[in-house]
């Protein structure tokens, strides 16, 4: 075999990898049948609050929404203020403020402490073991409670690891939090390492460096400004990623550990260009069905209540609700879109499992399937901005609609060929007005 032939080989196969890994990602750009894990709605879906000591009827509000997890800072500084004298007294508030509704909490164990490291993320091997000593005790005040912990927040963003982020610092890190927390609360479901974005080179450090072997899930921050559907395609690839990487257990079930994907922090800012609050509405509907569709067990809006009054200002713009507290009001926040899409949504598909997503001719059309035992009920939406009709493959009879916002449509009829919807950009949801037995 001559020298020129196994170069032109191996040309011809650089060429052809590449396609084949196009079509193997084109496979799973948007799942078509569930996976058989999918959570109920809503016990995956909640919401990012910056808060433990809520006003009156605040915590009532937010439940009525459907949300089941509230995601929050568990700050170094504020709960070690001396060193190794830890006070969690106002996260046990927020706890029993939270018990009542049943909603569990995400602590992020996240920043810094002037104490050690001169209060830069934690560099050294004494500022690590600090840090892990203050997140084993966190964990061992609340132990049996039902918290997931994680391990920093966006730590690949500048804003939290300044100056810069360094994969080698936080990897060391979090070795140092995940071996604690095996040795001493090893029945506590420790995740990470919630980067800004879907981070892949990030993440395959944490991989490379062997968090997997400690961590329960897999967290991300999915932001973006286009569509939510586009994450599907991210999600395929990161579970590859995981899949991977992933240690074998050990023990009569040998196999790869199995890791799921969290998404622990999304949302769209009704501040940004090109955005307001109905089309932020849109989206958190849209987020939530494709990521319940794509199977990612926990998905976390950001952000419960707008930070601001300024309506120019894309961080003040982020919430469920507005700024404003109303004291003796019901509700005693106003209700903005966002807010009506989460309520309408856990509501409506409360207790039911994505099951399929129905082919009605284009890609950019989305009409999910969701059952619970011989009931069935129907998402539909598309991406692109032109009002269409598509014909949806029902049995015959009569469904009933309503607004992503929990407005009827009125009822539409099904024959022998299916039902005529029309999709826009805004989901409907569809229930049949008979039991689907």
């Amino acid at each position: 075999m001559t020298l020129r032939f196994l170069i032109i080989m191996v040309l011809l196969l650089a060429l052809v990898a590449p396609c084949a890994a196009c079509n193997r990602q084109s496979e799973c750009t948007f799942m078509r049948v569930s996976s058989g894990a999918a959570r109920a709605i809503p016990d995956g879906l909640g919401v990012n609050i910056h808060f433990t000591d809520p006003p009156a009827g605040e915590i009532k509000m937010l439940a009525e929404a459907g949300f089941r997890w509230v995601r929050m800072d568990l700050k170094w500084d504020l709960t070690e203020a001396a060193k190794e004298q830890y006070d969690f007294a106002a996260y046990d508030r927020l706890l029993g403020e939270l018990k009542p509704f049943g909603i569990r909490a995400l602590f992020i164990l996240d920043y810094t402490n002037p104490l050690y490291d001169g209060g830069a993320p934690p560099r050294t091997e004494a500022g690590r073991q600090a840090f892990a000593r203050w997140a084993v005790a966190a964990a061992e005040h609340f132990a049996g409670r039902g918290i997931i912990w994680e391990t920093y927040n966006e730590p690949n963003h500048a804003q939290f690891w300044p100056p810069r982020p360094n994969p080698k610092d936080y990897v060391a890190l979090a070795l140092a939090v995940a071996r604690a927390f095996r040795e001493a609360v090893p029945a506590e479901q420790l995740i990470g390492p919630a980067t800004s974005g879907i981070d892949f080179d990030f993440l395959e450090a944490c991989f490379q460096g062997g968090l997997l072997e400690y961590w329960s899930a897999v967290s991300i921050h999915p932001y973006r400004r286009g569509d939510p559907e586009t994450a599907a395609l991210d999600y395929c690839r990161l579970r590859q990623m995981i899949e991977n990487y992933a240690p074998r257990t050990a023990g009569p079930a040998k196999g790869k550990k199995q890791i799921p994907i969290i998404s622990s922090e999304w949302g769209y800012s009704a501040g940004w260009r090109g955005f307001d609050e109905e089309k932020q509405g849109q989206l958190l509907a849209r987020s939530w069905l494709t990521n319940t569709a794509n199977n990612i067990s926990l998905s976390i809006w950001y952000d419960w209540r707008n930070d601001g009054l300024d309506i120019g200002e894309p961080e003040h713009n982020f919430g469920t609700v507005a700024h404003a507290y109303h004291d003796g009001c019901e509700p005693v926040y106003e209700a903005k879109p966002a807010y009506l899409a989460a309520r309408t949504l856990t509501t409506f598909f409360h207790g039911y499992r994505f099951e399929k997503r129905l082919e009605v001719g284009s890609e950019d059309d989305y009409v999910l399937v969701f059952r619970n035992a011989n009931e069935f009920r129907v998402a539909a939406w598309t991406t692109e901005n032109r009002v269409h009709k598509v014909v949806v493959p029902l049995k015959a009879g009569q469904y009933a609609g309503v607004r992503h916002t929990g407005e009827s449509t009125g009822n539409v009829n099904s024959d022998q060929n299916g039902v005529v919807i029309t999709l826009t950009t805004a989901p409907v949801y569809f229930r049949s007005r008979i039991d689907n037995k």
